[in-house]
């Protein structure tokens, strides 16, 4: 398993590259658009909507809201902080609000069990993900600005992978993700932090008004909220009954259990940038 789940992660990671260094704003922000549909199909089925239609009605409900997002914040210019800030805002204020869920699960899955609320968590999950990446693609040097985002969420969980493996002995949320420890969850941040060090030294001149606390803030909180939304799709997979979101990524499941930690982390990310003066 861990082998297939190496080859579907290089795959995907060659695919990404290719796609930041080829393709225009407006392509990426197509295709980001299609992958973000993609869990949004998954996520139907997690929010509890069962017939075909039901579940195509709610991708489109998604897609409207990304057009709409689209349009609100001007992504197909060049947006500015007040266009773009209040949502990114807003986004981080729910991140936060589901930390507060996961505590307390299963008690709160009386608070947004049904399917509405379900649906609507759908919506904040995967909406302010996608205005996040294109948003941080209309920055200078955007490509690697995303490419950064997704190298910090895949140190956080490498590193929370093996250290839980070989040192994990507490259990993080046991009623989430028994799997999850908090020997892997500081391990995790370990990485975070030395990536955030090594990416302050490298830091062009240009950058130089961005101090060394900015960038370990914005890595630190990156790394923290990316295993929010990991933990937040898993509490909703449990409470809904299904193991993986779907089964389209060999040895990774579905769409939306790759995507999970990017969903909590891109926002605080483009936020983060955003008040470091990037």
């Amino acid at each position: 398993m861990l082998k297939q789940r190496i080859i579907t992660g290089l795959i995907m990671a060659s695919g990404l590259l290719a796609a930041v260094a080829l393709l225009p704003v407006a392509a990426l922000a197509v295709l980001f658009a299609v992958i973000v549909a993609l869990g949004a199909w998954e996520w139907s089925r997690l929010a509890g909507w069962e017939t075909t239609p039901a579940r195509i009605a709610f991708v489109a409900v998604v897609v409207l809201a990304l057009g709409l997002a689209y349009e609100y914040c001007q992504l197909a210019g060049t947006p500015g902080a007040e266009e773009v800030q209040p949502l990114l805002g807003l986004a981080c204020l729910w991140w936060s609000i589901a930390i507060l869920w996961l505590k307390s699960y299963p008690a709160s899955g009386a608070l947004w069990g049904h399917v509405a609320m379900r649906s609507l968590m759908g919506l904040l999950v995967l909406v302010p993900a996608w205005v996040s990446a294109v948003f941080l693609l209309s920055l200078p040097r955007g490509g690697l600005l995303v490419i950064a985002m997704i190298v910090v969420v895949a140190a956080a969980d490498i590193g929370a992978y093996f250290t839980g493996k070989n040192l994990g002995r507490h259990k993080l949320a046991p009623s989430v993700s028994p799997a999850k420890t908090w020997e892997g969850f500081w391990g995790g941040l370990v990485c975070a932090l030395l990536l955030a060090l090594l990416t302050w030294y490298l830091l062009p001149a240009s950058f130089s008004h961005i101090g060394l606390g900015a960038v370990v803030t914005v890595f630190l909180a990156t790394a923290l909220f990316s295993v929010v939304g990991d933990l937040v799709v898993s509490m909703v997979k449990r409470e809904s009954g299904f193991k993986d979101s779907g089964s389209l990524l060999p040895g990774h499941g579905g769409v939306l259990d790759r995507l999970d930690s990017i969903c909590g982390a891109a926002p605080v990310f483009a936020l983060g940038l955003l008040l470091a003066g990037w």
